[in-house]
């Protein structure tokens, strides 16, 4: 059984803490005491806020404040962030459902149901629910995919190729790949295919 959707026991606090996140200074590391006297919020339930934000990606392991933190009090780039720290975060949610945020509340909780195996009635499931649900007020899902350029090993392999030099120039040039997926037709007439092939010398592979 998955446990691994992540969910606070008060998430109608998630707005207010997030919001004083923009007010105040970013830490250098985000600790139980920086939430407590610098955001101002005291108690055992609030600590829960930590581990959520690890999990959306705002905080490191060791609780240092990453780029989606930085970004998230960016009121321009807020909202991009937070939906990419929620792709992260919920990760099995997007991965069965691309548009998970456009699930209505009973949708939502039955998703949550498949994946986690729990039963519909049980607190936890509702919890991750308004937790989820509290998170994309914050969230702009129609923004820049923010952790496309952020995720390791994500480079495309064309970027990576250094630029051509024009050698009489000196001027820096660009190397182009087309990839061209050609779908043949079912015949065993070697006319047809020869047809093909040839309006590709003509039209696609000539320099």
């Amino acid at each position: 059984m998955s446990t691994k959707l992540p969910y606070v026991v008060q998430p109608g606090s998630i707005p207010k803490i997030f919001e004083k996140v923009r007010q105040a200074q970013t830490p250098d590391r985000f600790t139980v005491d920086f939430l407590q006297t610098k955001l101002g919020f005291r108690g055992g339930n609030y600590r829960q806020f930590i581990p959520l934000a690890k999990k959306l990606g705002f905080l490191a392991t060791d609780g240092k404040p990453t780029d989606h933190y930085k970004r998230f009090r960016n009121v321009e780039q807020g909202g991009a962030a937070m939906a990419a720290g929620m792709r992260l975060g919920y990760r099995e949610l997007f991965e069965r459902n691309e548009y998970a945020n456009n699930l209505n509340k009973e949708q939502l909780k039955g998703l949550i149901v498949e994946i986690t195996g729990m039963d519909a009635k049980d607190r936890v499931v509702d919890l991750i629910c308004q937790t989820f649900e509290a998170l994309k007020k914050l969230a702009n899902f129609e923004g820049a995919p923010i952790e496309e350029a952020e995720q390791p090993g994500k480079q495309d392999e064309s970027d990576k190729l250094p630029p051509t030099v024009n050698a009489k120039a000196g001027d820096v040039g660009l190397n182009l790949a087309y990839t061209i997926n050609l779908v043949l037709p079912k015949s065993d007439d070697p006319a047809v295919f020869n047809a093909i092939f040839k309006a590709l010398r003509e039209h696609l592979l000539r320099k």
